[in-house]
């Protein structure tokens, strides 16, 4: 009896560190994921690049990246082909920030405000108290960047909205 008890408590204990490595190995690797997402060969070819992302990153574009990166932007972005071209993409070609007067369309979407941080990098990033469209940088939130849909978001008491366009549109 006692060796039955000895064996069961031994695979709880392998059972339950197993377990918490696991759980660990998972958050690393959302973390990663709400970044940049994991692409197989079919997925990448059903993307639709635009002409626009042959050209160098401007300085803006690059400011935006090591905001929201910080010192992983080498690692995670700049060193990566495939990433870095994602990333034009999604700064250049799908994400739109427009003006509207249409209380109906302002219905729609998320609040800004209600989306949380992207700061798995960059801990100091924090939400501006006042949007300015200069200075606002989409890549510090954790907006539906790799989804197959398009989603809007709301920029609280403003007229702005934020359009996330997919990547896979025809």
């Amino acid at each position: 009896m006692k060796k039955n008890t000895y064996k069961c408590f031994l695979f709880l204990v392998v059972l339950m560190t197993f377990s918490s490595y696991a759980q660990k190995q998972i958050e690393n690797q959302v973390i990663v994921s709400q970044s940049i997402p994991s692409l197989d060969q079919d997925m990448i070819t059903l993307i639709k690049y635009g002409d626009n992302i042959n050209a160098p990153l401007t300085s803006k574009e690059k400011a935006q990246i090591d905001e929201a990166y910080g010192d992983k932007a080498d690692e995670y972005i700049y060193s990566n082909g495939q990433n870095l071209k994602l990333m034009k993409q999604l700064l250049r070609n799908r994400i739109k920030i427009s003006q509207t007067d249409n209380p109906n369309f302002l219905k729609k979407g998320k609040f800004l405000s209600e989306v949380p941080l992207f700061d798995f990098f960059n801990k100091t990033i924090k939400r501006e108290a006042v949007f300015n469209l200069e200075t606002f940088n989409p890549l510090c939130y954790r907006l539906d960047f790799f989804s197959k849909g398009n989603y809007f978001y709301r920029i609280d008491n403003t007229n702005y909205y934020i359009e996330i366009t997919s990547q896979y549109r025809q």
